[in-house]
């Protein structure tokens, strides 16, 4: 039944584990494939034309698991490649976008800073989006080179995170922000730092239940919804080192996993 086949979620790394684990929240019954893509993370500092390509190989493998949809699980790959997987897949596609609009709406001082990718900040995409809000707020954007990286080895309350976490929050909080957007899908896996250095008086948005409940609606569109009472199951393959990724992931999903590897060179 199309009902019964599984939803594929991709990311560069790691990062994805945060979306996955909202799409697990709201949508219990349904079975998921993780594909991190960690022998090529991050996307963030990659060409648009090699993002593409990975996004393309990965799509690739993901149908030949016989999926029903796919969420590309990074605001970077989305940037550069939703359209293309749109125009060429006949399933749903579903993309990251850094929540700008219902930060802007919930600032009460009209100062929103933007952590993000430099690939994410650099895309036309995020800059469409940026002057469509620009004008009711300010918009203050801080690219965050070399933060993927450290949260990748899956250790997130280092000393190192931590300085580099303060490095680009302090000049935001020192320009008078109130709201926080996480414009990557690595950034809530550090949440708790983020909001230890912010204060309290600082309202943080992602996108993980948004993408979550739009998977859900598109799914019912399309008369995709699963009918599975016993819940869904949930398989993970990376591009890396297994023996490197998969205790990291297992960490990060507050649960052992069995990782397989996955040659998409």
């Amino acid at each position: 039944m199309k009902t019964e086949k599984a939803v594929g979620v991709f990311d560069s790394g790691v990062g994805g584990l945060s979306v996955l684990s909202r799409i697990r929240r709201h949508l219990p019954a349904e079975h998921l494939l993780y594909v991190a893509d960690s022998a090529y993370m991050p996307y963030g500092c990659k060409t648009p034309a090699d993002v593409k390509r990975r996004c393309l190989l990965v799509s690739e493998f993901l149908l030949k698991q016989n999926i029903k949809a796919i969420v590309i699980a990074c605001n970077t790959a989305t940037s550069v490649a939703v359209q293309t997987l749109r125009d060429e897949l006949d399933i749903p596609v579903i993309g990251m976008e850094p929540p700008v609009k219902p930060a802007v709406y919930s600032s009460k001082a009209g100062v929103v800073g933007v952590l993000a990718t430099s690939g994410t900040l650099n895309s036309d995409k995020f800059n469409r989006l940026k002057s469509r809000f620009a004008v009711q707020v300010e918009l203050i954007v801080q690219p965050c080179p070399g933060l993927v990286e450290l949260i990748e080895k899956g250790d997130l309350q280092t000393d190192q995170i931590r300085s580099l976490l303060f490095s680009y929050l302090q000049p935001l909080l020192d320009q008078g922000v109130d709201t926080l957007v996480l414009g990557c899908t690595h950034y809530p896996l550090v949440l708790p730092l983020i909001r230890q250095i912010a204060g309290d008086g600082i309202s943080i948005v992602d996108t993980g239940d948004a993408i979550a409940m739009e998977l859900k609606r598109q799914l019912h569109t399309y008369h995709l919804l699963s009918e599975n009472h016993q819940g869904g199951s949930v398989q993970f393959w990376s591009t890396g080192d297994i023996a490197v990724v998969q205790p990291v992931m297992s960490r990060l999903w507050n649960e052992r996993l069995s990782l397989n590897s996955l040659d998409l060179s």
